[in-house]
């Protein structure tokens, strides 16, 4: 079941007023001065890093392997974000380090292309400036107690040379599936690893391979041989891996005859039985519900292509291991299928191999079409924007995860032109924290401190930028209730068990998530449904954990009773924790927990929001505002707590206008045509948010400026019948309330409160 099939009524009315707010609603430019790390800050989460990075040791699994723990085995929980300062602004890496570590980030990730790039050059050589520059970067890093996921290899962008040999044409501008198994291109990548693991790190001396501040190693990024790429493989390179699946062929069933007996002579294009070369079923076909000898011979390829993928992952990390000497963690890759429902199961088994599983997921808000829409945002662009709480299933870490393996995501962000994006950092730390997601690296920045809404070079603003007021800026709040474990984990709301024989028959598992979409490799504007069907809602990842155990039979399976937790009438999803409640009717996420209450997304439309310690009322139409303890102590009692409220920025001048947009299936959406996209610096709705706060102790307001300090705004604060009221002031990200430390023991814990509900309850479509 989906909660919702299209935007309701509602909806709609709201993607009209998120892109033209900021252009009609009264804004405040967002100009922070250089951030100078004074002592004197009321912001600071530094000191939740460690010393330095890896000082206890090396970062490894927990004792039921499905988390991570700290050398020293005290659980980690790791806020993250994608850099490439270490390329763009080197004499600024220092700052940019303690930049990240101020604002909660504790994990950052390197992005390579190791492999050389001159014309001439050998496929053993090494481009020496990427190794320079992660060794700095985890160099720099590691003073601050921010670990190092390094990702060394991406097939799009490795574009292989003529000297390298490589069977096939002279030259190809990516190598996609290849290094599976092309020995030639695995000979090449070896030693691009030696070059950067073993060699001694000239800025730490020791060698990345004993450095425990790299936290895991990526074998590879964005790569499968399930996925729509792998119909690009050159015939050259479909004849190794025919010859490859021929002999696996042979081992089962004792001769390439009797494996096309088996397949009722069902054949594929490139079958040559005489050369001892099978051909491969399309990638559309392993999508698709198949029959009879077609069926079989689609179970044994599907078998094939991911023990090959298998075999390869564990291949590099012995290689790893026993001859670079590395210690960290590996992940083998984090990407998508050409079908989630069939083929998901697969991919991530062949993850197993290795102790990380992971993927890279987005959340985009719809349709962006333009010249450049892969990576800018351009005047005459067209685009859709929808808040992730009207069809949650797309939230990001809504994942069906691995039994007794942590879960990352490397790559994720709510991408412009979206202006829904203050939801998410709120929305990423809530679900996180209750489904057990274990590490979500922001993607990108390459500024060391804040991103202007700039590209330079090209007459368009940047797409993949994180480091911006509504997204950076709302990182301390939200890394700290995450990493500081103020949410609770929930218990799994669905544990489905899987046998690999299922997996290879494409059985249609009982609850898969929802399909994700890359403007650079998927077509069109949207991506088609998949021809299984799954019997458990997709509303199961807002209730607790999903989980999914490769072994085991369906008789194993539980499921829990999801109508606990939903309800179709006023469109709601409550997790089992009791402390989050999803309202997709009103597009509103709210958090209630005793040491962090909030709420994101459309809140003018419910009034006063009550919480178990706060009331929150706000004028603004779209917001999120978030209260988080900052002494470890419950807020009815504590005596240092941070209030944070983000709205919506867009760059100064930004104009758009309303357009019809074509949609793949051929019908028209509304959506937005843009006029102007706008110049430096970011425009921020102002906020409208009062607070009234069940904690009589404090007695001090303080509003913060985007670094941390002291502002000179006089903020309203009045105490009535032991409640604090507060005005957040309306030019500002954070506010500061303090008062007598409370004793953790002595304060009283709040009992759940029933989260506001609107006036009127909506219909459920």
């Amino acid at each position: 079941m989906r909660l919702l099939t299209t935007p309701h009524i509602a909806a709609l009315c709201a993607l009209f007023i998120s892109a033209m707010t900021a252009a009609g609603a009264a804004t405040w430019p967002f100009n922070p001065p250089k951030d100078e790390f004074s002592p004197d800050a009321l912001l600071d989460l530094r000191s939740l890093n460690e010393n330095v990075a890896g000082e206890s040791g090396f970062v490894r699994r927990s004792d039921d392997g499905g988390d991570f723990v700290l050398g020293n085995g005290k659980p980690a929980r790791f806020w993250a974000i994608n850099t490439t300062v270490q390329n763009t602004e080197v004499e600024n890496l220092e700052r940019h380090a303690r930049f990240l570590a101020k604002r909660g980030v504790n994990m950052v990730r390197f992005h390579g292309f190791l492999q050389p790039k001159g014309a001439q050059s050998k496929i053993t050589d090494v481009d020496e400036a990427q190794v320079k520059y992660c060794w700095r970067l985890v160099a720099e890093m590691k003073k601050q107690g921010i670990y190092t996921t390094i990702s060394p290899y991406w097939a799009f962008a490795c574009k292989i040379q003529s000297p390298w040999n490589v069977p096939g044409p002279a030259q190809r501008n990516d190598a996609h599936a290849l290094l599976f198994f092309d020995k030639t291109l695995q000979t090449g990548y070896k030693a691009w690893l030696r070059a950067l693991f073993a060699r001694t790190n000239t800025f730490t001396g020791i060698p990345l391979a004993h450095d425990p501040a790299v936290a895991v190693i990526q074998l590879q990024n964005e790569d499968s041989l399930l996925f729509w790429t792998f119909e690009r493989v050159h015939p050259v390179h479909k004849k190794t891996l025919g010859g490859m699946f021929a002999h696996w062929a042979t081992n089962k069933y004792c001769s390439l005859a009797r494996a096309r007996s088996a397949w009722r002579g069902e054949e594929a294009n490139g079958d040559a039985p005489d050369e001892m070369t099978l051909g491969f079923l399309t990638t559309w076909d392993l999508t698709q519900p198949q029959k009879g000898g077609k069926a079989a011979r689609a179970a044994d390829q599907l078998r094939f292509l991911g023990e090959t993928m298998y075999a390869f992952n564990k291949e590099m990390e012995r290689y790893l291991r026993d001859e670079l000497g590395c210690a960290q963690l590996v992940n083998a890759g984090n990407w998508k299928t050409a079908d989630p429902v069939l083929l998901n199961d697969v991919e991530r088994w062949s993850y197993t191999a290795n102790q990380v599983i992971a993927v890279n997921r987005y959340y985009t808000g719809g349709i962006h079409n333009g010249e450049r829409d892969g990576y800018a945002i351009c005047r005459g662009d067209r685009f859709t924007e929808r808040s992730v709480m009207t069809d949650p299933t797309f939230l990001p870490v809504s994942l069906k995860q691995v039994q007794g393996y942590p879960m990352i995501i490397p790559e994720s962000s709510w991408v412009p032109p979206l202006g829904y994006q203050s939801e998410g950092p709120f929305l990423v730390a809530a679900y996180q924290a209750l489904t057990g997601v274990d590490a979500f690296y922001w993607f990108s920045t390459g500024k060391a401190e804040w991103q202007e809404p700039a590209t330079g070079g090209i007459d368009a603003i940047g797409k993949w930028v994180c480091a911006t007021p509504q997204l950076l800026g709302m990182f301390p709040a939200n890394a700290l209730m995450y990493r500081m474990g103020f949410i609770k984990r929930g218990e799994p709301a669905v544990v489905e068990h899987r046998s690999l024989p299922a997996m290879w028959n494409r059985t249609t598992p009982i609850i898969t998530e929802e399909k994700s979409y890359d403007p650079n490799r998927d077509k069109g504007t949207a991506t088609a449904s998949s021809a299984g069907r799954t019997v458990v809602s997709q509303l199961a990842f807002l209730v607790g954990p999903v989980v999914a155990s490769y072994g085991g039979t369906p008789q194993e399976n539980t499921v829990a009773d999801l109508a606990k937790y939903v309800d179709p009438k006023r469109k709601t999803v409550r997790s089992n924790t009791g402390e989050l409640v999803m309202d997709c009717a009103n597009g509103v996420c709210l958090l209630n927990a005793p040491k962090a209450q909030g709420a994101a997304g459309f809140l003018g439309r419910l009034g006063t929001i009550r919480l178990a310690d706060v009331a929150i009322s706000c004028t603004n139409d779209y917001a999120t505002v978030t209260i988080v303890s900052m002494d470890d102590t419950p807020l009815r009692a504590s005596g240092k707590i941070l209030v944070q409220v983000g709205t919506q920025a867009r760059p100064t001048g930004w104009d758009v206008a309303p357009t019809k947009i074509e949609q793949a299936d051929g019908g028209e959406t509304e959506g937005f045509r843009i006029i102007d996209f706008g110049r430096p610096p970011w425009a921020i709705v102002k906020a409208d948010v009062q607070l009234a706060l069940a904690n009589p102790s404090l007695n001090k307001a303080t509003a913060l400026d985007p670094n941390g300090m002291a502002m000179t705004n006089v903020v309203s604060m009045t105490l009535a019948n032991g409640t604090n009221t507060v005005v957040f002031p309306r030019n500002a990200l954070y506010l500061v309330l303090e008062g007598p430390a409370a004793a953790l023991s002595a304060a009283p814990q709040p009992a759940p409160g029933a989260p506001a509900q609107p006036d009127e309850e909506p219909a459920f479509e």
